[in-house]
């Protein structure tokens, strides 16, 4: 498979007036959410590892909360046979009526591409699902994973290149995360009832430990509630562009690549799903 020419993404600033940059010590910026020793942060706070047994998988989330933001993760995913594995990367709030942004890597048999499973779930309804196979050996080498959030859309990245985009409409009936306050998340645990070949493939425990590692956390983002009357400014200073970023040419010309090439999976596309009539957004808009 060949390499597309990369969307260019104007790099983030560390310097920040109203929006808070955190560019990654774990020991300052995470909790971790469950796994014990598992969880294992390394090379003076520049590292995670997430480890996953057939006791417990691990997990971590961001110390602040945010309303609206550019989160930048850097991932190496489990390598070999980790069929019935999941490694997350997402953005959540709590409760029943939760928002979520949702970048999730499903584990694979030797030898078989990861498949990236992206969703937005807005007050606790999901079933906006898309699926993408990666064009690289995400287990080799660590790569740059991102979620633009603002007021105009939602912009998900694999090393730059946009895979996908929900757009706000600002219309009744297209629901929009912008009414939450939300965290990072980061976990490792077993979905074999799902995950790999829709479940048909478990996982091989005698594998185990399956461990993925996180590196290069980078929020450039509105805290909550410090900055909420403020954020996103209509202004963006710079090094703050994500703020009122949207596709142009150029990524919209890759996201037209990712999607005929890479996409294996479309909600926008399900008419078994939806017999009926698609979700509205799907009508509005193929660039979703």
């Amino acid at each position: 498979m060949s390499s597309p020419r990369l969307f260019p993404i104007v790099l983030l600033s560390l310097f920040l007036c109203l929006v808070s940059a955190t560019a990654g010590n774990f020991y300052q910026d995470i909790d971790v959410l469950f796994g014990d020793w598992r969880t294992q942060i390394l090379q003076g706070g520049e590292l995670i590892t997430l480890s996953l047994d057939k006791a417990s998988g691990a997990g971590f989330r961001s110390k602040n909360e945010y309303l609206y933001g550019r989160f930048d993760m850097r991932m190496k995913l489990v390598g070999g046979d980790s069929a019935g594995t999941v490694t997350t990367f997402y953005m959540s709030s709590q409760g029943p009526t939760h928002n979520e942004i949702d970048l999730e890597f499903l584990g694979n048999s030797s030898g078989d591409p990861y498949v990236v499973h992206t969703n937005v779930i807005l007050q606790g309804k999901g079933g906006k699902e898309q699926e993408f196979y990666l064009w690289f050996d995400p287990t080799k080498d660590f790569h740059l994973y991102s979620i633009v959030w603002n007021p105009k859309n939602i912009i998900l990245l694999v090393d730059e290149v946009p895979i996908r985009v929900y757009r706000n409409w600002g219309t009744k009936g297209v629901r929009y995360p912008s009414d939450q306050p939300m965290k990072m998340y980061a976990t490792l645990w077993d979905a074999e009832d799902w995950a790999t070949q829709g479940g048909r493939v478990k996982t091989d425990w005698s594998k185990a430990p399956f461990i993925a590692s996180y590196k290069g956390y980078n929020a450039s983002a509105c805290v909550w509630p410090s900055s909420s009357s403020n954020c996103p400014s209509s202004s963006p200073t710079p090094g703050n562009e994500w703020q009122s970023q949207t596709l142009g040419v150029k990524g919209r010309n890759m996201l037209r690549w990712v999607q005929k090439k890479y996409m294996i999976y479309n909600y926008c596309t399900d008419f078994k799903r939806y017999p009926r009539r698609l979700p509205r957004e799907c009508r509005k808009s193929r660039f979703l």
